[in-house]
Parts: C-alpha cells; structure tokens; sequence
C-alpha cells in the first residue's frame, strides 16, 4: 500500500538523514520515478524533505524540522496500526516492537481513544487454527537470512513427495491464500523458485554470504489464468457444509432444494486439486452433471473403495 510506504520513508529519512532515490527504489521494489512522487506527496503533506545532488547526494529531511503529529489523520493512524498488529500474529521481532511504538507516538493524547476504538473495530489474525510447528520457527530463519544476505539450506519435497536436497539465495517472503512461501534462487536447479514452507525440513541458515542477483517478483496472482480455465459444473450440498462452499463461490450461485439441501453452481477445474475438493465435502455432496465430471468421481470412489478391500483381504 502507497500509505505504508510514505510513512516507511519518513521513518527512514529520520533515522539515516538521508538517503538517495536508487536506495529507496531498490528498497521498495518500485521505480524511481514512483520515488520522486513519494517525495512529493511527503512534501504535500507538510513534512520539508529537500534534494541534495552530486556524489554522496539525497533525499533528507530539513534540519531542525520536527514532524507534527497531525500530519497523519486518525484514519491513516489506524490503518497503519492495524497492518502492524496483523503482522504482529505471525512475525515476531524488535523491528515490529519498534514500529509500534513510533507510530503510537505520532497519536496526540485527545485523539487516542477515538484512534483505539477504530483499530479495536477490524481483527486481524493471519495465523492458522492449527497446523506445521515449524512454520513460525523458519519465517525467523528466512527473514534473518534475507536482512544478512545468507544462504539457506534445507531438503524439500515436491508436489509428487520426492525429497531434494537445495541451496538457495533468499530474496522475498510471500503469503499468499494463507499459505507461506519464499522466492530464491535455487543452485541445484540454477533458477529462482517459489518454495512452500510447509514442505521444507531441516531449514538452516549458512555462514555463507551471496551476491545478489536481478531480481523479479515471481507470479502469484493467476486469477485470469484459473477463470479461463474453470467451467461450471452442478452439485447438490447438504447444509451442513454450505459455509464450506461459499469459500469457493458466492451466494447467487446456490438454489434451494427443499429444506435440508442446495444446488450449486459450483467453479471447477478438471485436476486433481478440484477433484479433491469435492471429495473432502464426503457424503455432503453429490456431483449431478456435467455427465463426463460425475462418472470421473464414481471412478475415484470405487478405486478409494478397492484400496480398503483390498487391504482387509
């Protein structure tokens, strides 16, 4: 978000006085172009930052200035302070300690009650129920290697459970659909790869130092992609499991079907993953057409069906 980067550079051009456009460009993976407006807007504002040009030249806040805590209004506060405390759920560190404690000191003391009331209004827990012990243990040992530029080693199964052994160069953490990952670039397969947390082990941080490399973002947004490729199929729900469902499509889709039951339109593609989701619903669920979509999952249930068979033979 634009506010968090405003106020990150604030933040920076107190601390180190002043800092070049290249700087803040790398640091937040934008163009320079993109910086200057920063610094526009941050002048809007009412907070002096002025240029210095030539070698060791910058950006850096007028001497003597002192940031006025109206600068940022109530709602800015608390949306700060509420990014802060969803990080909060599953980050810990000083840095975020800190980050805190900055931000609360800009809040006067007649608009702080007002300010906590508004944060108090929207709870955010990125924090899973239940789930891998180890997940919060190597967000610590990613983030470290990634502010001291390390290398990290671990063993990793793929989709099809088969274990490697990697060395990789971190260069960003992604949490996505509740899910952690980390981008790097891997030398045993000598190209950046997304990994999934969940299905590393023995994750250590190395004494080993590495240049960085040209960096991209990897793509994780695949919206477009999946809705060309989804089609719509039709199920029947019991309505035990309908808030189930409604995670996967909204409330326009769903038709009633006497008292206990409802017809879907349900979004699907036809792979594993999909087939899969249908069957965690269990007896809750039936697939009633396309035709091609429900002979598949008879065919599915029958070879579940033979594996226990078998095994009691």
């Amino acid at each position: 978000m634009k506010i968090d980067r405003l106020v990150s550079i604030i933040m920076l051009l107190l601390d180190k006085k002043r800092i070049s456009a290249e700087e803040l460009a790398d640091m937040f993976e934008v163009s320079k172009r993109t910086i200057y407006r920063d610094i526009d807007t941050i002048n809007m504002a009412g907070i002096p930052v002025c240029g210095a040009s030539g070698v060791g030249g910058g950006f850096e806040i007028m001497q003597n200035y002192k940031i006025d805590s109206k600068v940022f209004s109530a709602a800015d506060l608390s949306a700060i302070l509420m990014g802060l405390s969803g990080l909060s759920s599953i980050m810990r560190g000083d840095e975020l300690v800190n980050a805190f404690a900055k931000v609360k000191s800009f809040i006067p003391a007649d608009r702080a009650k007002d300010i906590e009331l508004k944060v108090n209004q929207i709870y955010i827990d990125l924090s899973p129920w239940m789930g891998n012990r180890n997940i919060q243990r190597y967000l610590e040992i990613i983030k470290t290697a990634l502010q001291e530029g390390k290398l990290l080693s671990f063993e990793y199964a793929d989709r099809h459970g088969n274990i490697t052994a990697r060395e990789a160069e971190p260069y960003q953490l992604v949490l996505k659909s509740g899910h952690w990952y980390w981008h790097g670039y891997c030398r045993k397969r000598n190209d950046f790869r997304l990994f999934k947390l969940s299905r590393m082990s023995n994750l250590r941080m190395q004494e080993k130092s590495f240049t960085p490399r040209d960096h991209q973002k990897p793509q994780v947004d695949f919206a477009d992609m999946l809705e060309a490729m989804q089609t719509t199929i039709k199920i029947r729900i019991h309505k035990s499991v309908m808030d189930r469902v409604l995670d996967y499509c909204t409330y326009e889709h769903f038709s009633p079907d006497g008292d206990e039951h409802w017809i879907v339109s349900f979004p699907f593609i036809e792979n594993d993953y999909y087939y899969n989701m249908l069957f965690s619903f269990g007896d809750k669920c039936e697939c009633l057409e396309p035709l091609s979509i429900r002979m598949e999952m008879k065919k599915r249930i029958h070879d579940i069906a033979a594996i226990y068979e078998r095994n009691e033979n």
